[in-house]
């Protein structure tokens, strides 16, 4: 079946590009950058503190890169990442917070992923759109301001606005960025929200009637609350899923328990994805072979998976018909 789900076109719309490092680079950059690595290299990826720990781990490595080049190479790696998977275009996640260098240089920020991301794609390589994501330990203040700055920016790479960070650290934070999201919403910006995850059903709720949300990341949670499933259903908000981070994070404690499959049967459109796919240390079609052995998924249910994929991706229209064309005689 493996060797099938690469060849099948589907796009990744929950991805993070800080976690997107591999093991070499990191120490690579802790090398150029003259700073330590926190723990033993064979230990780098182990996050035995939980969702904390890996929010902490992901602003050191950040931090790590320093220059335009880094970032474009950053780029052009996980281009290279989406090809090996048979991934045919990813919406990517970047938080500015995570990036000490960057956070208040985001044009350039963006600019020199752009750089990455366009030769990587004039060589053949997958379109990637950007998603800009707040963190919602921010305030209502700098969410507006960040909005203003995506909306001033229109850089055609910028595809949304997103939001991630720890929910249950960070509280209840939909009425805070609401207004910000409805502006982005105005200003023709797609949105997608995490939630669900470090936050109950309560937070998917809230992600679609406060934010918005095109798209939920996430939001596993809401089997837990049968409303919140049949609001997801109807209202046919995808989600981006990720059950290996769930894995790893502690939210289920195997693949079988996991509720992907009972919300693919009460309708709730879902895709796999990977979220921080090099720290992680899977692959998308790893994942998907993973879930389709777990819940005897069939050909049709895995193309049905992937056809959310690319419908829920925020790619231009041209590049979704082709991805369906061919889907179709997959």
């Amino acid at each position: 079946m493996r060797g099938g789900i690469i060849a099948l076109p589907k796009a990744e719309i929950h991805v993070h590009l800080e976690g997107t490092f591999e093991v070499d680079d990191i120490v690579r950059l802790a090398t150029e950058a003259g700073s330590p690595l926190p723990k033993p290299r064979d230990q780098l990826l182990r996050f035995d503190g939980g969702l904390g720990e890996f929010l902490r781990f992901l602003d050191w490595v950040c931090g790590l890169v320093r220059t335009r080049e880094q970032l474009a190479d950053l780029a052009r790696r996980f281009s290279h990442r989406l090809a090996a998977s048979g991934t045919r275009y990813a919406d990517a996640i970047i938080n500015p917070t995570h990036w000490p260098g960057w956070s208040k240089r985001i044009p350039q920020l963006i600019e020199a992923l752009d750089d990455g991301f366009r030769e990587a794609e004039q060589s053949g390589l997958p379109p990637v759109g950007l998603c800009i994501s707040l963190l919602r330990t921010q305030t209502a203040d700098e969410a507006a301001e960040f909005v203003n700055l995506l909306v001033a920016l229109r850089h055609p790479r910028v595809v949304a606005l997103s939001i991630d960070g720890n929910e249950a650290a960070a509280g209840r934070t939909g009425p805070r960025f609401a207004d910000a999201f409805r502006r982005a919403g105005a200003a023709g910006l797609k949105r997608t929200v995490h939630a669900g995850e470090s936050s109950g059903p309560e937070g998917v709720r809230d992600a679609i009637e406060l934010l918005g949300a095109d798209r939920i990341d996430h939001g596993v949670r809401a089997i837990e609350d049968a409303s919140v499933v049949t609001l997801l259903a109807e209202r046919r908000i995808p989600l981006g899923i990720c059950p290996s981070s769930n894995l790893t994070l502690g939210l289920y404690q195997s693949l079988a328990e996991h509720p992907i499959d009972r919300l693919r049967r009460a309708g709730v459109l879902v895709s796999i994805n990977t979220d921080d796919p090099a720290l992680l240390e899977i692959t998308l079609d790893g994942e998907y072979a993973a879930c389709a052995a777990a819940f005897d998924w069939s050909d049709e249910d895995v193309r049905g998976i992937a056809r959310t994929s690319i419908e829920a991706s925020f790619a231009p229209a041209f590049v979704k018909d082709h991805l369906l064309t061919e889907l179709a005689t997959w």
